[in-house]
């Protein structure tokens, strides 16, 4: 049976416990996301580029 794949890749992760923040990639779109996590909350959103277009990021199989 085929290992099924995460769909986001982590591709920075910045602090430590009790506040962590992610950019996450989307396997299947490239799309970048920023994602914080601190104690019980947490937050996620799309990262954009100056003229407010989803940074895309390509994705290959290897990842």
């Amino acid at each position: 049976m085929e290992k099924k794949k995460n769909r986001f890749i982590v591709k920075k992760e910045k602090g430590s416990y009790p506040l962590t923040t992610y950019v996450l990639v989307d396997r299947e779109t490239g799309v970048n996301y920023l994602y914080t996590a601190g104690g019980y909350g947490g937050g996620l959103t799309v990262l954009v580029d100056p003229q407010g277009n989803p940074i895309i990021t390509p994705v290959t199989e290897e990842e």
